[in-house]
């Protein structure tokens, strides 16, 4: 977490770098240090913990039922089934490699030190596996810290599972679940603890402002499944066979969900209830409204038309956008933010994909990677109080170079280890179902269950 030196207002995600640590210990204010290693801390907050344990369960609820109806009605009836099941089960292959060392690989501060540059720079130690000194009486700021736990957990969940909506109807379930628990592992882990692991780690000492995830989950994620769609390759007929969603209905309801869960996403990264929460989910709300209305606007121009499926795209990519900047920017600027994510996710999601040929199959990089590049790139701007922000830029042209530096970063450490991690698992388990398989439907092939028996 990140504050303003100024005031206790929170300007950045949760874990990041600490400014002004006199000046927050004068006020009681607790860094960003695992609690069990301070000498004095606050007392526990009621009322914030009361919002944080809320916020877990918004956040969780956007995958399970959330991403899971959102996914399911995109994809055709026979694989219903198949992308549950990968929401489902990465849920819970997430929650126990996090209690195994995930908690301690994201957010360990042993070796690290601010401006210091070494491996813990980029990935945190072991000393916290299997949540090795938690208690109920240990803190985060003012909440328990099996609290913060449990919510930097449904982060590390939702993220692999965004990635299944690039390479569906087509990857082997064993394939998908060694593939999420690697990339959990290698690719995951050391983003959320280079943005969020506090001083001394590697893009929080540099400056990157990504408030409840931009970097660490939406481009993260985006990049990994244009690459896993790019590596797999296209749905046997696409693009010249017809590959409408079977339901729209169960993604409109999923849309609905993700909406509702991402306040708990964004204001629930302030880690307190307080102001900053208050105007995360305002922001949150106007940004998503906004793309709404830009994807729409952009397709009733483009096609004569305005879609369930179109309305419902351009909202998530407002949420993907506004994530980053949720801590800082103002309603105006999450308004624009809104409008501009939401008209450039239009073409990225309806046309890119096709000129070039690549088979995102539920525009995960279409819709995560371009609005969280998007969203990432314009929160130093929309920071400065130039622009109606409530951070502490001061340099808006230092601030933007900072944040290209950080998505350039993320983009490619994600690339690059994504198609190791898919090369890897496809020389080995092989990554695709046969043609068979495919053909059938992977509810069938897969898990031998029909979503549908009208019989």
């Amino acid at each position: 977490m990140r504050f303003d030196t100024k005031t206790p207002r929170c300007t950045g995600g949760h874990g990041r770098r600490i400014a002004g640590f006199a000046t927050l210990i004068a006020t009681g204010m607790l860094a960003t240090t695992p609690v069990f290693a301070q000498s004095t801390a606050p007392a526990i907050n009621s009322g914030d913990t009361a919002w944080m344990l809320v916020a877990s369960m918004l956040v969780l609820m956007m995958t399970i039922p959330g991403a899971a109806l959102f996914y399911g009605g995109m994809v055709r009836t026979k694989n219903l089934l198949s992308v549950m099941m990968q929401c489902f089960a990465i849920t819970a292959l997430v929650t126990v490699l996090w209690m195994l060392y995930g908690y301690s690989l994201a957010f360990s501060t042993e070796g690290m030190h601010a401006g210091v540059f070494n491996l813990h720079s980029i990935v945190g130690g072991l000393d916290r596996a299997l949540l090795a000194g938690l208690t109920p009486a240990s803190r985060y700021q003012t909440v328990p810290e099996s609290v913060f736990v449990m919510f930097q957990l449904t982060f590390a969940i939702i993220t692999p599972v965004l990635i299944i909506g690039a390479f569906a109807e087509r990857m082997k379930f064993s394939a998908m679940l060694w593939f999420s628990a690697l990339w959990f592992t290698i690719v995951y882990l050391p983003v959320a603890h280079m943005v969020w692991g506090g001083p001394g780690s590697l893009l929080g000492d540099l400056g990157v402002i990504d408030f409840a995830g931009g970097t660490v989950v939406h481009i993260n994620a985006g990049i990994a499944g244009l690459v896993a769609c790019i590596v797999i390759g296209k749905r046997r007929g696409w693009p010249h066979t017809p590959m409408p969603p079977h339901n729209l209905g169960y993604t409109v309801i999923g849309a609905s969900l993700l909406w509702l869960g991402w306040f708990g996403f964004n204001a629930g990264s302030a880690v307190a209830a307080n102001g900053s929460a208050g105007m995360a989910m305002l922001v949150t709300q106007i940004a998503t409204a906004a793309a709404a209305i830009g994807w729409t606007a952009a397709e009733w121009i483009a096609h004569r038309r305005a879609s369930v499926l179109g309305i419902v795209s351009g909202a998530v990519a407002g949420l993907v956008a506004v994530t980053p900047a949720a801590g800082t920017c103002g309603p105006g600027g999450a308004l624009v933010l809104g409008l501009i994510a939401g008209v450039m996710c239009f073409f990225t999601a309806t046309k890119l994909k096709y000129r070039l040929g690549y088979d995102d199959a539920l525009d995960v990089f279409g819709v995560h990677a371009i609005a969280g590049i998007v969203g990432a790139l314009l929160t130093g701007l929309l920071a400065s109080s130039k622009l109606g922000g409530f951070g502490t830029v001061t340099s808006l042209g230092g601030q933007l170079w900072i944040q290209t530096k950080g998505v350039a970063f993320t983009i490619v450490w994600s690339a690059v280890l994504s198609w190791v991690l898919l090369k890897l698992i496809d020389r080995t388990l092989g990554l695709r179902v046969s043609t068979e398989q495919e053909q059938m439907g992977l509810d069938l092939a897969e898990h031998e269950e029909r979503a549908y028996n009208l019989s």
